[in-house]
């Protein structure tokens, strides 16, 4: 029943995806000026993803051959694993599908980034609140793709494996290569499209700016063009692609660490207790996936108000409902007998989580935006030259790596104690699990 519920909240993560993808298409394409540049750069990014995906499909089956010949060959199983070759056959399988699935989530999101902007423009022009719906639901068709692709991903290959009467404690051993599939296209989408937008956009100032006076992004500067083909081929299909590795790692690894957890507490949890205790972490993501869909559809700007102000409180409300179903969730999913005080401190691991990514919202923006000190200070040393400018950009980089290390080191050593007090052994390590399940709760 579990695996049906995760699965059908994919599904209809996804079909919601879609249907913002309607809404989004649906939506004024602007005046032909308008369309003239963004055909170009629709038709820019299809042709460097078309490149880019061959040849990590070409990559991927190579690396999918060597990885059945190590596993098949080279690797002694462990006692209980099952065959080297059934071991092999499953883990090359889940790389291949971890790759395409990640391919698949980058490519539609990426279709519809390239759509929605000249549609926000467009609607910009007369709304504000239009304009801010429109971008964000059309960035939410690719968090939703991502989040709900990976999890749909896992949680096929482990009900096919269940059908195959594995054992359910060493299925997530079998599976680990889907994440492995999803970082390895996520190693080339990002650093190719990272590379590629920052070349074009350093190029396009030199030559444009600085040797034909042309203003910035002013597309009669082809290298505009190209730069604005990388901000989405990089920040949308690239970006896409970590997302998709983070969650799909994460989701595997505490499935491992639970199956660790079921193993240092023989005859704590029931064979089903085993089972829910295996994928929580799938159904934790799947209530996170409602969640942001919930928190989406919600946001909503009035015409004079600052558009963060609108996406913060949409934010908050997907935070919300994602610690009400980790609450929840955890009751359902990891309350052992004889263990009463168990499922709450692994709810309070995740509410750190979440609160967590609650912080680094706030931290970003305390960094990064106009009204703050740090963006002021860096302004104010402009004005003396371009050398102070440097300085004063530098010093605020450095410095606003502190507060997520903080945050980050608070939140994992709080989320590994409230584990280890939970009363089961070895309880630690999977506290934390549950936090980073927590803080990737939002994620889409």
């Amino acid at each position: 029943m579990l695996i049906a519920i995760v699965l059908g909240l994919s599904v209809l993560a996804l079909a919601v995806a879609w249907g913002l993808r309607g809404f989004v298409l649906r939506q004024d394409n602007g005046t032909p000026d308008m369309r003239k540049i963004s055909d170009a750069i629709q038709e820019g990014a299809q042709a460097f993803l078309r490149r880019q995906y061959r040849t990590i499909g070409s990559l991927s089956i190579a690396l999918g051959v060597l990885i059945y010949l190590l596993y098949a060959f080279f690797r002694k199983p462990h006692p209980g694993e099952p065959a080297a070759t059934t071991l092999a056959l499953t883990t090359t399988l889940s790389f291949l599908f971890g790759a395409l699935c990640s391919g698949v989530a980058g490519l539609v999101g990426m279709y519809v980034a390239v759509r929605s902007n000249i549609r926000t423009a467009s609607a910009a022009r007369s709304s504000l609140n239009k304009a801010l719906q429109i971008a964000l639901r059309g960035g939410a068709v690719s968090g939703l793709f991502v989040v709900a692709m990976s999890l749909f991903g896992v949680s096929l290959l482990y009900s096919v494996l269940d059908a195959l009467h594995f054992e359910p404690t060493k299925i997530p051993l079998m599976i680990v290569g889907y994440g492995f599939g999803a970082s390895f296209v996520a190693l080339f989408a990002q650093l190719g499209g990272g590379i590629y937008t920052k070349a074009a956009d350093v190029g396009a100032d030199l030559v444009g700016k600085v040797e034909a006076g042309i203003p910035e992004d002013d597309p009669r500067n082809p290298a505009v063009i190209a730069d604005l083909v990388g901000d989405n081929v990089g920040d949308c299909a690239g970006r896409g692609a970590d997302l998709f590795e983070s969650t799909a790692a994460e989701n595997i690894g505490a499935m491992i660490l639970g199956a660790g957890l079921a193993s240092a507490n023989l005859g704590v949890f029931s064979p089903a207790q085993v089972v829910g205790l295996m994928l929580f972490p799938l159904v934790a993501r799947a209530f996170g996936l409602v969640a942001s869909i919930i928190g989406v559809l919600v946001v909503k700007a009035r015409e004079d108000e600052d558009p963060m102000r609108a996406l913060n409180r949409g934010y908050m409300w997907t935070a919300v409902l994602a610690a009400a179903g980790f609450v929840g969730g955890t009751y359902w999913l990891l309350n052992p007998a004889g263990y009463p005080a168990a499922w709450w401190h692994f709810a309070l691991c995740g509410v750190i989580g979440i609160a967590t990514s609650i912080a680094f919202v706030y931290i970003t923006q305390y960094y990064t935006e106009y009204r703050y000190r740090p963006v002021k200070s860096i302004a104010a040393a402009s004005v003396t030259g371009p050398a102070t400018n440097i300085i004063a950009g530098f010093a605020v980089a450095l410095e606003c790596t502190a507060l997520p290390t903080f945050a980050i080191s608070a939140a994992i050593i709080a989320s590994y104690r409230l584990g280890a007090s939970s009363g089961l052994a070895h309880a630690g390590l999977f506290g934390t699990a549950v936090a980073t399940m927590g803080m990737l709760g939002t994620a889409a």
